[in-house]
């Protein structure tokens, strides 16, 4: 399996809710998107000015720490804790726990020794102006992380790679992009990635520039461009959007879409591959709003660009297949931390001593439910529990 995506990225709206001290550099910096740059002799008021988290020097027992809400919560695959131009002030050690928390709590809350913290990487000891990188084999799902340092010292950035598992409540009801990386959509294959990634084509936000947009080399034949996404969800396709914002001189002049209902994506050259949007003329610099008809579900999407890439963002708007909703609420209940899957049956309605039951036979299947009706009480625990699993009512 691949290190998958940065799941504390800005991009996916990550941010560091809180830290212990941060004397010499902004907590803020741990995230921020681009590597990170030092510029020797720049000083501040504060000292000299870094591109990081650096903490003041310790003259007590204790360590720093940085709370990190992650953009979007996941399975943790590595951390990355880069030290990059911290040389004679980069901490000792470090240790990374994870935990996973119901709406959008306090420092205060995720500080309380009631919350419940995983240790992803033991303590282990960093080498300066370095990426320490250590793999996780915790396979829950997390919403936040706790970067411990021992005793101070600098950080440039921390990168927590993973798998997204979105939180499937209440999609059902919705139209959404079902290829946004915030809910695990992903690009699988693309021709070239000369210049920067078709894995940009994705990202939820919009681009700022040419450079966060997906641009191969110049086609010197006859052939073209393509990517391929998998999409978080399969679903039912009802609109494209294809934006060349940025792309003045160098935007792809056409595109076809083509879908298909398998959830691994076939060769390029399949014939399982169906239209969902004929080659199409695209503007310079413009976000291109595009209808389709297509009885689907799709679950994979393939994009060909004419004659090469120049693309910022592809959305594949619609609405998520019921099977496939069923499927994203299980593996996400799965997924989740024992604390955290207690609360979530809580609260909606099923008493505390029934949650911790229910909880407790994980991994459950599509087929438990239905196995499941004599076990609870009422028809209202059913209903619920239909509701969050599986996206419908009990019956």
């Amino acid at each position: 399996m691949t290190p998958g995506v940065d799941l504390a990225s800005r991009w996916l709206g990550g941010s560091v809710v809180a830290a212990s001290d941060e004397s010499f550099g902004e907590k803020e910096n741990l995230l921020v998107p681009a590597a990170a740059a030092f510029e020797p002799g720049r000083y501040g008021h504060r000292g000299e000015i870094v591109d990081g988290w650096e903490t003041r020097r310790r003259r007590e027992p204790g360590h720093d720490w940085a709370l990190i809400r992650l953009g979007a919560p996941g399975t943790v695959s590595s951390v990355d804790v880069d030290t990059s131009f911290f040389t004679g002030n980069f901490p000792a050690a470090c240790v990374v726990e994870g935990c996973g928390a119901e709406g959008y709590p306090s420092p205060a809350k995720l500080l309380d020794p009631a919350t419940s913290w995983a240790e992803l990487v033991p303590r282990s000891p960093l080498r300066g102006d370095a990426h320490n990188t250590f793999p996780v084999t915790d396979p829950r799902r997390f919403t936040h992380i706790r970067l411990s340092i021992f005793p101070d010292g600098g950080v440039a950035r921390l990168r927590v790679l993973g798998h997204v598992i979105p939180d499937p409540r209440g999609l059902e009801l919705l139209t959404i992009d079902l290829a946004s990386q915030e809910y695990g959509g992903t690009v699988v294959a693309s021709s070239d990635d000369f210049y920067n990634s078709a894995s940009l084509l994705i990202r939820p936000d919009t681009a700022r520039s040419m450079g966060e947009g997906w641009e191969t080399r110049r086609r010197r034949d006859s052939g073209h461009d393509y990517a391929i996404v998998r999409l978080a969800f399969a679903g039912r396709v009802h609109r494209l959007i294809a934006d060349t914002a940025h792309f003045k001189y160098n935007a792809s002049a056409e595109v076809a879409v083509y879908g298909c209902g398998d959830e691994t994506p076939p060769a390029t050259e399949s014939p399982a591959w169906e239209p969902l949007l004929p080659r199409t003329r695209l503007q310079p610099d413009t976000r291109h709003d595009l209808a389709v008809s297509h009885a689907g579900p799709v679950a994979s999407v393939r994009i060909d660009a004419f004659p090469d890439g120049g693309l910022s963002r592809v959305r594949v708007i619609g609405g998520v297949d019921p099977a496939a909703r069923s499927r994203a609420g299980y593996r996400w209940f799965n997924s989740l931390p024992q604390a955290q899957a207690v609360r979530c049956l809580t609260a909606a309605g099923l008493a505390p001593e029934l949650a911790v039951d229910v909880a407790s036979q994980r991994p459950l299947t599509a087929g438990w439910l239905a196995g499941s009706r004599r076990q609870l009480p009422g028809a209202g625990d059913l209903a619920a529990l239909a509701s969050m699993l599986e996206g419908g009512a009990g019956g």
